[in-house]
């Protein structure tokens, strides 16, 4: 009964303090509660979700600075390789010019040289058909001499003839 004069006063007057009082408290009391197990809860959650995202965004800006330092890296070494592969092209064709002076010049000595060789074999076979026209003009020379005086000559004799006659035709020569 006295809760339902209590209501029912406070409807009469209007204004309840008790009322606005107790309200004010089990308001106070909810925040507390609300502030302990529910707001700390969930700022909690709200804070190591905003590191996670905050971390995220962290690994994926290094990661994007490795990358593109990588990248940086990956220019350089391909500038660096086409640079090696055209210095090695260029040595290549200048190895490749040398190697074919060489050989012309290898092949203009042994063309010298073969044509000196020739020259020395004709040299040596014309002295061997001098020697052997030589040998034919003095027999015969001794053929002729012979028949002409009708005579025989001694071998001495015969042999001085020859070497006589060999030297006149050599200095004819």
């Amino acid at each position: 009964m006295l809760t339902n004069s209590l209501v029912l006063g406070s409807t009469a007057s209007g204004f309840n303090s008790g009322d606005v009082l107790f309200q004010l408290v089990m308001f106070i009391i909810l925040m507390a509660l609300l502030k302990k197990f529910a707001w700390g809860p969930i700022m909690g959650i709200m804070k190591q979700r905003e590191d996670f995202i905050s971390s995220e965004i962290s690994t994926a800006e290094e990661s994007r600075v490795e990358a593109k330092k990588l990248l940086e890296e990956q220019r350089a070494l391909l500038k660096e390789a086409r640079t090696e592969s055209q210095v090695l092209i260029e040595n290549a064709r200048k190895q490749a010019d040398i190697q074919r002076e060489e050989i012309v010049v290898a092949a203009r000595t042994e063309a010298v040289r073969l044509k000196e060789s020739a020259k020395v074999e004709i040299e040596q076979q014309k002295e061997k058909a001098v020697t052997a026209i030589r040998e034919q003009v003095a027999s015969l020379s001794v053929l002729i001499a012979s028949k002409v005086i009708e005579k025989t000559l001694n071998e001495q004799d015969q042999e001085k003839l020859i070497k006589e006659y060999i030297q006149e035709i050599g200095e004819e020569r």
